[in-house]
């Protein structure tokens, strides 16, 4: 304690609840850095730093329970793959044609296909002509590398409009989960800072509107919708302009289920495309083809004649988790130039987790 000429020197003698009580013992006049330092010996030093806040979780956290999701997701097809290889990569010779071979068929039995198990066991041999590939762990890491390539050579930048919203389409056949991951792309949005909105363009199918209400619901955003039997570009004009209104970051457009050879279909499509190019430049942004992974080399074909028609710029593979034929994300990107956007892998609300090449090659190989 302080006056302009001195201080006080007290001690401390009780309390009476939460009043700390003191009595003076002597008073003298003291020079500014003998207050200071009475000062620092009552209250503590100015410097002191206060308690750190929590530190917030580590980008390497995240991406480490992100790669370790996506691991999980392909557990069938890692389990599956490593019974037919487990011979070749546990070996500590050199690797000769007759391994190539056996790897060769363990490739084409998980779904990656002919046309794209040639290219890998190409590049694999090209390599061993010029260099020697010494024993299975170096086998894993080359296979690795291609795989990895193959993934990674359709990625392109995701188109982002100079002014919201960004419509995506979601396409597709019957079955594959086109309503179900409209609501998660939405959830996933959300999640990631930017607003959603769903439209309800499947006014074809029976109980769809209403599927695609629930998950709205959900998700927590607005859903634009018409009636049963109403015209899709109708309903996408709609909601185009409400999220225009609002200004909506990302607008889901759940599409009906086609065939590319239901010109009907397609030809709706087509007029709903246009619909969206005039309310919005360059729209739709992204055209997203909903595949089941489940299907495997069946389901590629299907893609293939659907891709060239739709005009689609990425996949999503669903149903990843249930399936042995994950190899098929590997079919794609060789066979159809064609990103995979997204996988699903599993029913909950954040079963859907954005497509990354490296991820899903260490999940698969480890």
């Amino acid at each position: 304690m302080k006056d302009r000429c001195g201080v006080y020197r007290v001690r401390h003698v009780g309390a009476d609840i939460n009043v700390r009580v003191y009595e003076i013992v002597t008073f003298h006049p003291c020079s500014r850095l003998e207050l200071v330092m009475e000062i620092i010996s009552l209250f503590g030093s100015l410097n002191e730093e206060p308690e750190k806040p929590e530190e917030p979780q580590e980008p390497e956290e995240k991406k480490s329970g992100f790669f370790s999701r996506m691991k999980q997701a392909v557990t069938r097809t890692r389990e599956s793959f490593s019974q037919k290889i487990e011979g070749i990569v546990a070996m500590t010779r050199t690797v000769d044609e007759r391994d190539l071979e056996e790897l060769e068929t363990a490739l084409i039995s998980s779904d990656i296909g002919v046309q794209t198990t040639t290219e890998i066991l190409d590049a694999l041999r090209e390599r061993a002509r010029r260099k020697a590939i010494e024993g299975g762990a170096e086998l894993r890491e080359l296979l690795k590398e291609q795989i990895k390539t193959i993934l990674e050579a359709p990625q392109k930048t995701v188109v982002t409009p100079a002014e919201p919203p960004k419509v995506t389409f979601l396409v597709g056949v019957n079955g594959t989960g086109k309503t179900t991951t409209s609501g998660k792309l939405a959830a996933w949005s959300k999640e990631k800072g930017r607003t959603a909105m769903l439209c309800a363009a499947d006014t074809f199918r029976a109980a769809a509107i209403e599927q695609l209400e629930v998950w709205a619901s959900r998700s927590g955003v607005d859903m634009i919708k018409t009636k049963q039997g109403g015209d899709p570009a109708a309903v996408l004009y709609d909601a185009v302009s409400a999220a225009k209104a609002r200004g909506i970051a990302d607008l889901y457009v759940d599409t009906a289920g086609r065939l590319h050879t239901k010109t009907g279909l397609m030809d709706e499509l087509e007029k709903m495309r246009r619909t969206a190019a005039r309310l919005i430049p360059e729209a739709p942004h992204e055209v997203l083809l909903v595949m089941d992974a489940t299907t495997g080399q069946n389901g590629l074909q299907q893609a293939r004649l659907f891709t060239a028609a739709a005009g689609v710029t990425g996949i999503v593979l669903t149903k990843l988790d249930g399936t042995a034929k994950g190899g098929i994300a590997v079919a794609i990107a060789r066979e159809l130039s064609v990103p995979v956007r997204f996988v699903g892998i599993g029913e909950k609300m954040t079963d859907l987790l954005e497509f990354s090449a490296e991820a899903f090659v260490e999940g698969l190989l480890g």
